[in-house]
Parts: structure tokens; sequence; C-alpha cells
């Protein structure tokens, strides 16, 4: 089965924010991946609600909110409202996430879980059961445009023996460094989602690089 391709749009051009969504979408996109961070719980500051307002009614993929902030748990009823069809919360920034899972799912989107490169996977097995996706990044969070780290290749494939093992229904997303050359290795360890930024939009023709990474093979 083809990956799905998630590109990541804290690598577009904002100026042109529209047709780069047209772009991506035409080339065969399955979501679009928006990373809200607050300047707290990573070093940088990107975008909130208003940004996902904004676009929801371009595009009808769904739209993923990666929420690199601190107590997400007060503003999930505000990126729901604003399109949000997805919403990852970090497990550092909530050490007992049941809770905020719950709610997003009562909210009326998926919810998922990302853990940090350095974070072990054992911290996120209680929530596996209650959610759509696992995201692992392969960068530290923060800045795109970093290069993949090959360490946590192992987690990777930690995560889909645990998954298949037990038989749960969800998504192995990576985020961090995914290009054309490292996306046959995450395939090959377990990943289902590929969440590419800089090697989507810093290309002159983003939908032939979507189409490439959906036929990329295990390697």
């Amino acid at each position: 089965m083809n990956p799905l391709i998630a590109p990541s749009l804290l690598s577009a051009d904002f100026s042109c924010l529209r047709e780069d969504i047209r772009r991506v979408e035409e080339g065969g996109a399955d979501l679009l991946h928006l990373d809200v961070m607050d300047g707290c719980f990573v070093p940088n500051i990107t975008f909130g609600p208003p940004l996902i307002r904004s676009i929801r009614p371009h595009t009808r993929l769904l739209l993923e909110a990666h929420l690199m902030i601190n107590d997400p748990a007060k503003f999930l009823e505000a990126f729901v409202a604003a399109g949000a069809d997805r919403i990852i919360i970090h497990a550092e920034a909530v050490p007992q996430a049941l809770a905020v899972l719950a709610k997003i799912r009562e909210l009326g989107a998926q919810a998922g879980v990302s853990i940090k490169p350095k974070t072990p996977l054992a911290s996120v097995e209680p929530y596996l059961p209650v959610v759509q996706t696992l995201l692992i990044m392969t960068v530290e969070p923060g800045f795109g445009g970093q290069a993949f780290l090959p360490e946590t290749l192992p987690k990777i494939e930690a995560a889909r023996a645990l998954i298949d093992r037990h038989g749960y229904q969800l998504d192995i997303a990576v985020d961090g460094g995914i290009n054309l050359e490292t996306a046959p290795r995450v395939i090959a360890a377990g990943a289902n989602v590929l969440i590419a930024g800089n090697a989507v939009f810093g290309q002159p023709d983003p939908a032939a690089v979507i189409r490439q990474l959906k036929n990329a093979k295990p390697a």
C-alpha cells in the first residue's frame, strides 16, 4: 500500500498560500499538516486557529493540527471550531493525556499523539488504543528544514511491531527531514504517513514530488 502524503504548510509560501494548497491537492496530497508552535514548548512561533479558519473553505483535504504547545487542552475548542479535522498533542506537554485525547474526540475531531526523538515509545503506549495517529518526530521539533535523524528508525520499527501485535487501528506518521532519500527508509521501518515540508514546497513542482513520495518503496 502506498504511503499517505501530508505536506507541511510550515514550508509553504504564505504570500500565495491558497495557490500552494491547490498545487499539492492536485498533486495527490492526502492531508495537510499544520505545525502550531507557541515559542515555549518549542523555540519558535508559527500560527493558530485563524490561519486554519482562513484556509478551510479552500480545500477538501483533512486538516491536521500538530500542537507543539504547552497546555493544549485550553485551545482544543478553538482549533476544532476553526476547521481542524485532526488534533495531535505532544506526550511531553501532557503527561496524563487520556482526558485530553478523549476531549478531542468528544469535539468531533480525530486524535493523535506525538513524541520527540528522545522520548521513549513506552510513554505513549497507554494512548495507542484511543488515537488515530502516532506521530514520531524524526527531528527535534521547532524548525523546518532539518536533517533526518537515523537514530529514530528503531523507534518506528518498535511502534509498528507493537501496533501490529495488538491489532490497533492507527497510522504511524513521521515528521522531519522526510524527502525522496529518507522516505524509503521510514516506510521500511513501518511508517505509513509521510509529513514533508521543504521536500515538497521547496521544489519547483510540488505535485511531482508528492507523486514520487507516494510511489516510494521500502528500502
